[in-house]
């Protein structure tokens, strides 16, 4: 067993023996599985899924409707990634040259992809996504995504994930590094890979997850080998405050944003203070002071609650015809996007669906809904 890799492999015939090619793609491709990664192979030394047949590269369709997925094929990459040893072992036993993919999300796998490419920095507005790095801060030195990840935990007052010795970490052939955690509470987390700008973490730091895979470590491709760093072979929970990170960031999916409640009392009783519906410069600031206090604190205080109420109401008045759809709206937008720079996306989801929920029951100055 390779010296560099040190994994637990049960179906070595003789742990000290350093393996063949053939041994070590299938060993690899087996220890993932056995710890529920399904996994799918790679091209040849690249880190590439392997092509897929000919019928599928000339007549594109999706992976749900393709034949060759229940037939044991591995076209369409990590759509086709398995659990089952029988399949796995016919694909890397006949392609021992094949690479080991590991599709993040059904492995409940939330992967920091850390480059360390040589280019210059982006704007200052563009490194920490969300977070304003005013001019006197001094970037001098800051180069890659180890630096841009350091800045961010060191905001939070957290040591950065590339020092985590708790779990499992992966070096790359290119000198960057993979950080596996465990997703916690089943939530969905999104990949950023492949996201344009829509969701990014920092400035070359990628997010692993649902919709994408990650090179599983031992793969040796035509640049060298995705070797683990230090003793874990394990993921470790999601970090909470790096959880809290990628849903500021846009990396967790519609789905996950809090269902529309009914309005509490303190939120009728706002709407009655400020005159029940009838002043409504009044109103608006009394039932957005909620998402305004927000943005006294850097993260946390039940935002998207406060946002989800204040939404909810407000639909409710336009519903009863003391507010234009459009006047909340954009109300909503400037009071969330001023509490939470850099959630757009999110806030926009919120914000729809809470005016929607709130316009089927009308607000009226009674504070009764009909």
């Amino acid at each position: 067993m390779s010296a560099e890799l040190r994994f637990p492999f049960s179906d070595s015939r003789v742990r000290d023996e350093r393996p063949s090619v053939a041994e070590q793609s299938l060993a690899v491709a087996r220890w993932c599985a056995r710890r529920g990664w399904p996994v799918h192979p790679l091209s040849a030394g690249l880190k590439t899924p392997a092509a897929n047949c000919r019928e599928c590269r000339t007549n594109p369709h999706p992976s749900s409707a393709c034949p060759c997925i229940p037939a044991g094929r591995w076209c369409h990459g990590f759509h086709a990634a398995t659990l089952d040893q029988n399949r796995i072992g016919d694909w890397w036993g006949n392609h021992p040259e094949y690479g080991i993919g590991v599709s993040c999300g059904p492995a409940e796998l939330v992967v920091i992809d850390i480059d360390a490419h040589h280019a210059d920095p982006p704007t200052r507005d563009r490194i920490l996504p969300g977070i304003p790095i005013a001019d006197h801060v001094d970037l001098t030195g800051l180069a890659n995504g180890f630096h841009t990840l350091a800045l961010l935990a060191a905001l939070r007052g957290r040591p950065s994930p590339a020092d985590d010795e708790t779990t499992l970490r992966v070096r790359t052939p290119s000198g960057g590094l993979h950080v596996w955690y465990r997703a916690r509470d089943g939530r969905r987390w999104q990949s950023s890979v492949g996201s344009g700008r829509g969701r990014a973490l920092a400035w070359q730091v990628d997010i692993r997850a649902h919709g994408s895979y990650i090179v599983a470590p031992g793969t040796t491709t035509r640049h060298g080998t995705y070797t683990p760093v230090g003793q874990p072979r394990q993921p470790a929970a999601l970090p909470l405050w790096l959880a809290q990170e990628l849903e500021r960031t846009g990396h967790l999916p519609a789905p996950h944003i809090p269902a529309p409640r009914p309005v509490p009392p303190r939120a009728r009783q706002a709407v009655l203070a400020a005159g029940g519906g009838k002043d409504r410069k009044h109103v608006l600031a009394a039932v957005l002071a909620p998402v305004e206090a927000c943005g006294q604190v850097a993260a946390g205080a039940g935002f998207s609650d406060a946002l989800n109420r204040a939404a909810f109401t407000l639909g409710g008045l336009v519903a009863a015809g003391r507010l234009g759809r459009d006047e909340a709206e954009q109300a909503l937008r400037e009071a969330a996007v001023a509490a939470r720079p850099g959630q757009t996306r999110r806030i926009e989801q919120i914000i729809r669906s809470g005016l929607t929920a709130g316009q089927e029951k009308p607000l009226h100055g009674g504070g009764r809904r009909s």
